[in-house]
């Protein structure tokens, strides 16, 4: 079966990793070979990345967190992505370019160009099979939120207010597929299920 590259998007609380969760579990009972992976900090160097991103008190440029966005990246792809595409497994992850795009590019006032320019050097151009956005009502999304937020969590409702509706803008323009997080975890799960499906026949 040949490799799929599908990731999981969206701001936060609004249930990625949840969705993510049921997606690869239902995939490895049809017996789909499937990398679970996440951005930032999947791989050693990436996890040294997060924790000065999400949780040092280091104040950090807008332009140098697209910058170290676009490096844990780099690093992701060469130790997890490429390979497992490359022995023909699927690799679901939870945030990949989009994020950046929607985060640095839009929100911190980078440019969606020029985080778009960072990207395409650290990924080689890989796109993926197939991006989804799950999304939510504000309230809702703040309702989920931990009670111990990482740094991009904290910057209160305006910011995330402004991440959702990045996400919503750009999604046309890309192909990314928007989905309505809201309801049951299974019936959203149906709806996510039926974007990747179609995947399975490629």
């Amino acid at each position: 079966m040949t490799g799929r590259f599908v990731v999981l998007e969206g701001g936060d609380g609004t249930g990625k990793s949840t969705q993510m969760s049921r997606l690869v579990s239902r995939l490895r009972r049809l017996d789909v070979a499937v990398r679970e992976t996440f951005e930032p900090g999947a791989t050693g160097a990436g996890a040294v990345i997060r924790e000065l991103l999400l949780h040092s008190g280091e104040a950090i440029s807008p332009l140098a967190e697209a910058l170290l966005m676009a490096a844990d990246r780099a690093q992701h792809l060469c130790e997890e992505v490429v390979p497992s595409l490359e022995r023909g497994e699927w690799v679901v992850c939870d945030r990949y370019v989009p994020s950046s795009l929607v985060y640095q590019g839009v929100v911190r006032g980078v440019g969606v160009d020029t985080v778009e320019l960072l990207n395409g050097v650290a990924t080689s151009g890989l796109v993926p099979d197939l991006v989804v956005i799950l999304d939510v009502a504000d309230t809702t999304a703040r309702e989920r939120v931990s009670a111990r937020p990482d740094r991009l969590e904290a910057e209160g409702d305006a910011f995330q207010a402004s991440v959702r509706d990045a996400y919503r803008r750009l999604a046309g323009a890309r192909g990314w597929e928007i989905v309505d997080g809201t309801g049951a975890v299974e019936v959203v799960a149906g709806r996510v299920w039926a974007l990747v499906e179609p995947l399975l026949a490629g």
